[in-house]
């Protein structure tokens, strides 16, 4: 009697019987005598017969010295490795790259930060399929290297688990939890003389004490958070710290969970459905997280072919409350969180409010609600985490805007501020972010502007660079509460405060924002969630008739290339 394996043909009863369990097509490099030269190569990297007779899991590394947040990341590596050893698999630790968006913050290198998600994704997955490999698991830190792992495990579709290399800890100043995003205020700080420059100084030596990534609930703790609430990572995973010993430990459980998601049969299919990503959705808004998760949900979402909207975000944020204090808008760290209980313990106070679909499947072989069942809440924690019924506020996070400047909508972060009903304010419009921060300095933003930086979205600039720099000195110079920034590019999971991000259609498609000038009058209605120029439409069509498609910045290399592919960024910027 003969037996089909997924994704092979079939073989010999005495073939079949010697193949382990879950070893679904890396078959296809180690069996039979053709196969020789293929085990040979295999026994020259000290494997043993047994060793090739295993299930092949790849390691997607994003270990490296280019950022602070992967830095810590290589003895997670050989945690999983050893977890996967131990459950009878054979793991294969292969690098990708990844990118400090921090350190590029503010240059023209920070085009190269969105764009480097899509490469994390092309590598992994690329890997993955030219080496046969049955399972992977994805170990990453910065903010693109954790949706770009999500993203190729999906477009993948075999057992995958991810681990997020960990937080950062909390810095200290003045007797203080202190950290990145602190630091970027203060620049605006120095900028208007409120601080020398010792202080400034000390200030950038006490924000980041060690490795791991920003620790507020800024681009990366959202996508670790993710992580728990679409199914893919351990439960309490997303909240330890780098340098923490649960790190390692639940490293070592992952290589083991892939293992026992290859005996079961367990795909990303059939965790990353529909309901996992309403549940993903549903966590960020309540939790405050970036905008930037409008971004990356949308393009996972898409690489499982599932259309997660705008609009699907929106409603499903005014139907969440707010039940997390976190930084940048509120008070506390991602270490506060963990102290707390972690993501388990939001995700249990949600569901116990139904509003996450308990039924949805995870990386551990059950359901989101028995993964919660046992987890323990005795009411404490609420300066951290409310309850759905106590919230910080009643609606969540995020909330998406559409009007005759966004007709393909724009996203504000409203969690931690008030910005009320109505507000409007002249244009400033630049074509650039570097001449904001140029204006900045000369102290040229007034109270009552409304900042345009158009042409940085995913076509025009190429990349839609982040702009903590900006929003952070805007700030810094005590402007938050009294200038509104919109911008067809984005911002970092850090920023706060009135700043509208991911206009569309963007101004190198020739949307609206193309047709604005200085003193033209945005308004800005959050209950009727738009926002609008005061133009008749005839006065915006003409404006738009006379204008021209700007030559493209890069025609060349990966910039030239992401140019021509890159989709608009209400589709998550996807190059597919």
């Amino acid at each position: 009697m003969t037996t089909t394996v997924p994704g092979r043909k079939k073989t010999s009863t005495r073939r079949e019987a010697k193949r382990a369990p879950g070893k679904w097509r890396s078959w296809e490099t180690t069996e039979g005598a053709i196969r020789a030269p293929h085990r040979s190569m295999m026994r020259a990297m000290g494997l043993s017969g047994k060793d090739i007779d295993q299930p092949f899991v790849g390691v997607a590394s994003m270990h490296n010295e280019v950022t602070v947040c992967n830095f810590g990341i290589a003895p997670l590596v050989e945690d999983v490795k050893r977890g996967v050893s131990e459950s009878e698999g054979t793991p294969f630790m292969f690098g990708t790259i990844t990118v400090s968006d921090a350190i590029s913050m503010g240059t023209e290198g920070m085009k190269g930060s969105l764009v480097s998600r899509e490469i994390i994704a092309d590598s992994i997955e690329t890997v993955c399929f030219a080496e046969r490999f049955d399972g992977v698991v994805p170990i990453a830190g910065c903010d693109k290297s954790l949706p770009g792992s999500m993203m190729a495990i999906a477009r993948l579709n075999i057992p995958a688990v991810f681990v997020y290399g960990g937080s950062i800890l909390p810095g200290s100043w003045e007797g203080k939890p202190f950290q990145l995003q602190d630091v970027n205020e203060g620049v605006g700080r120095h900028q208007v003389g409120e601080i020398d420059d010792a202080t400034l100084r000390a200030m950038e030596i006490a924000a980041c004490p060690g490795p791991g990534a920003c620790g507020g609930m800024f681009t990366a703790n959202t996508m670790s958070s993710i992580g728990e609430a679409i199914g893919l990572s351990l439960p309490g995973s997303a909240s330890e710290p780098a340098v923490s010993s649960r790190k390692r430990y639940s490293s070592r459980r992952a290589g083991e969970a892939v293992m026992n998601l290859l005996r079961e049969d367990i795909r990303p299919s059939d965790i990353l459905t529909r309901k996992a990503f309403e549940n993903a959705v549903t966590l960020v808004v309540a939790l405050g997280g970036s905008t930037n998760s409008a971004l990356h949900l949308p393009a996972i979402a898409y690489e499982m072919g599932i259309d997660l909207t705008l609009e699907d975000i929106h409603e499903i944020s005014m139907r969440t409350p707010l039940i997390a204090n976190m930084k940048p808008g509120g008070d506390f760290l991602m270490y506060d969180l963990d102290a707390a209980g972690g993501v388990p313990l939001a995700m249990k106070r949600l569901l116990d409010a139904g509003l996450l679909h308990g039924d949805a499947l995870t990386v551990t072989g059950k359901t989101i609600a028995e993964n919660l069942a046992d987890v323990p809440d005795d009411g404490s924690h609420m300066t951290v985490v409310k309850t759905a019924v106590d919230p910080f506020a009643a609606t969540g996070g995020l909330v998406v805007l559409h009007g005759n400047l966004a007709p393909d909508g724009a996203v504000l972060k409203v969690a931690g501020h008030d910005y009320g009903s109505r507000w409007s304010g002249p244009a400033r419009v630049f074509d650039r972010e570097e001449h904001v921060m140029e204006a900045l300095q000369r102290r040229a933003i007034e109270k009552g502007d409304f900042v345009v930086i158009r042409y940085e979205g995913p076509r025009g600039g190429p990349g839609m660079r982040e702009m903590l720099d900006v929003t952070g000195a805007i700030l810094g110079q005590g402007l938050g509460e009294h200038v509104f920034l919109m911008t067809d590019g984005r911002f970092s999971g850090a920023t706060h405060g009135p700043m509208i991000g991911h206009v569309g259609p963007e101004a190198a498609l020739g949307g609206p924002i193309a047709a604005l000038r200085d003193g033209d009058v945005i308004e800005l209605d959050l209950e009727k969630f738009e926002l609008n120029v005061r133009l008749s439409d005839e006065e915006l069509a003409d404006r738009l008739a006379d204008w021209t498609t700007p030559p493209p910045p890069y025609t060349r290399g990966t910039l030239g290339k992401y140019i021509k592919l890159v989709q608009p960024a209400a589709r998550g910027a996807v190059t597919g």
